[in-house]
């Protein structure tokens, strides 16, 4: 099983849009299993692939099983969960931990036990590596994937230390350039602080894991929301504005993830793949509860429509395979 966090420093970037797809891909067209956990209080990954009907029922009864179910105990005091409940979205193929608006009140908790597990606090360090602990519970998976915020908070931090990979998807534009800095800083901070609050902690044997080690990996990024243009060849590329900008990315993901002899990847093996701006197709899968790759006559798909579902076929393919390649080769390299 392979953990891999959609995360970005700026919203909207396409990140639920990428996830929910490429998890569907990945199960509907490759035989993969695959969990989505819904770790965004704003839950637009649990929205996009139920029905309106389904999301109402889930949040009318407090007692159904969300996400919050795997905080709320731990915030209480009582420990772990000991459940573990996931939804099946057959339309997009994948299991998924459904998202909960009431996670956003368990930043404080995370952040207060945070302060006390950089210095080797056994409650601490428990509360911080609750996904890890869930993780260990994941394991007939071949994919966790996460749909977190555009944060640094401290939700997302206890994601992203439990998980092995994160991915970025980008908008094309100056703002998501910045937002690499804040994320390498954040993550080199983080590593830090826990890997000596876990030196520190003189009860091992409490803590949810036998061994913790600092794993998290860029396995690449999915440039998004630009306009393309076709080239002679008739490849689309972005338009002359946005090309500009694109081709500042490597550079910048190879200063602040990818350090000199550190991965066996180039930097030019971390661009995924690229989503051009979707216009009408988004609002037909989100109206259809469908992947946008799958979606036909039925759903509203007409004239030009089919084209550009085939092309986001071929789109998702090659970003899955080349994930899946980055996946292994930095697993062996490990």
């Amino acid at each position: 099983m392979k953990s891999i966090a959609f995360f970005n420093n700026k919203g909207g970037v396409g990140k639920t849009t990428l996830v929910v797809n490429l998890a569907a891909y990945l199960s509907l067209e490759m035989g993969k299993k695959v969990l989505v956990i819904d770790a965004d209080p704003q839950c637009n990954a649990t929205q996009a692939m139920f029905s309106d009907d389904f999301v109402d029922r889930r949040y009318a009864n407090k007692n159904n099983f969300t996400i919050y179910k795997i905080v709320q105990p731990l915030a209480a005091g009582k420990g772990y969960s000991a459940s573990l409940f996931a939804e099946r979205s057959e339309r997009f193929g994948v299991d998924v931990l459904i998202g909960d608006p009431r996670l956003a009140l368990s930043e404080d908790v995370l952040a207060r036990d945070w302060s006390t597990a950089v210095s080797g606090d056994t409650r601490g360090l428990r509360t911080t590596l609750l996904f890890c602990e869930l993780l260990g519970r994941c394991r007939s998976y071949d994919y966790v994937f996460f749909d977190v915020s555009p944060s640094l908070g401290a939700i997302n931090r206890a994601v992203l230390v439990a998980c092995d990979f994160f991915v970025s998807p980008m908008s094309v534009d100056i703002f998501s350039l910045r937002a690499l800095e804040n994320i390498s800083k954040a993550l080199e901070s983080w590593s830090r602080q826990l890997t000596r609050g876990i030196q520190d902690n003189e009860e091992p044997d409490d803590l949810p894991i036998q061994r913790y080690d600092w794993r998290l990996r860029f396995a690449g990024y999915v440039s998004q929301q630009y306009i393309a243009k076709r080239d002679a060849e008739g490849h689309a590329r972005p338009v002359g504005a946005y090309e500009k900008i694109a081709k500042r990315i490597p550079d910048l993901i190879e200063e602040h993830f990818v350090g000199e002899g550190s991965s066996p990847l180039n930097k030019s093996d971390y661009a995924l793949g690229s989503i051009p701006t979707l216009h009408s197709i988004i609002p037909m899968a989100q109206n259809a509860r469908s992947p946008v790759f799958a979606i036909g006559a039925k759903d509203g798909v007409v004239g030009s429509h089919f084209l550009k579902v085939r092309e986001l076929r071929e789109t998702f393919d090659e970003i899955a395979k080349k994930l899946e390649y980055n996946i292994d080769i930095l697993t062996l390299f490990q």
